[in-house]
């Protein structure tokens, strides 16, 4: 059976394209030719399945009042039992975790990432080896975001709140005995709304995957 990787994320991981000059297909969402996770699937080969599972607006956590179903620790036990046996779950979450109408510091979301790593682990979706999760911090919001047509929705705090991420998700994933990957030095956004990633950060992030998920497995 090939290496089931699961990618649980949010509209990073399902190929949000907030700029159509950016995409092929000049739509809202990257094709299979753009999306990191089926670029990886062909860097990595045949021996590997790599399973998409983003949602756009999805948290660690936190119940969305606007929106229903967002939270991942809601969803997370289906879709690794759909997805089972797991030989890798890459969780990369916390963007949308920094809105202000969840009033959460960076502090309070690492503790969100925590509590769904740990559900994770306790799900028998593993097979007969022990869990293997990769968290990858997602980079941090441009300041030019509060410029942005997002800015009334995302909030004034997402910038600073996104920045802290990354100290506070390495902190976690090493207590958790988690890899650890922070996407922050090869992934790139868009001049639209300055959170959602252009193509060629797309590619980075595969390529980075593409030689950092065989160690792990």
């Amino acid at each position: 059976m090939k290496k089931h990787i699961v990618c649980f994320g949010d509209s990073n991981t399902h190929g949000y394209c907030a700029d159509p000059a950016d995409c092929a297909d000049h739509g809202d969402r990257f094709n299979e030719e753009e999306r990191w996770t089926c670029v990886l699937q062909k860097l990595l080969g045949e021996g590997y399945l790599v399973l998409e599972e983003g949602l756009s607006g999805r948290t660690t956590v936190f119940q969305d009042p606007l929106y229903e179903g967002l939270a991942g620790i809601d969803v997370i036990y289906p879709v690794l039992m759909s997805h089972e046996p797991v030989d890798l779950l890459i969780i990369m979450l916390g963007t949308n975790d920094t809105k202000d109408r969840f009033s959460a510091s960076a502090g309070c979301i690492a503790l969100g990432l925590a509590r769904l790593i740990t559900k994770a682990k306790e799900i028998p979706c593993w097979g007969s080896h022990a869990p293997n999760i990769l968290v990858i911090c997602p980079p941090p919001i441009g300041e030019e975001m509060l410029q942005s047509p997002v800015a009334g929705t995302m909030g004034t705090g997402c910038p600073e709140k996104a920045r802290a991420l990354e100290a506070e998700y390495r902190m976690v994933a090493a207590n958790l005995g988690c890899a650890y990957l922070d996407a922050a030095a090869f992934a790139g956004f868009n001049k639209i709304d300055h959170m959602h990633l252009t193509r060629d950060a797309h590619q980075k992030l595969a390529q980075t995957l593409s030689t950092y998920i065989p160690t792990l497995l």
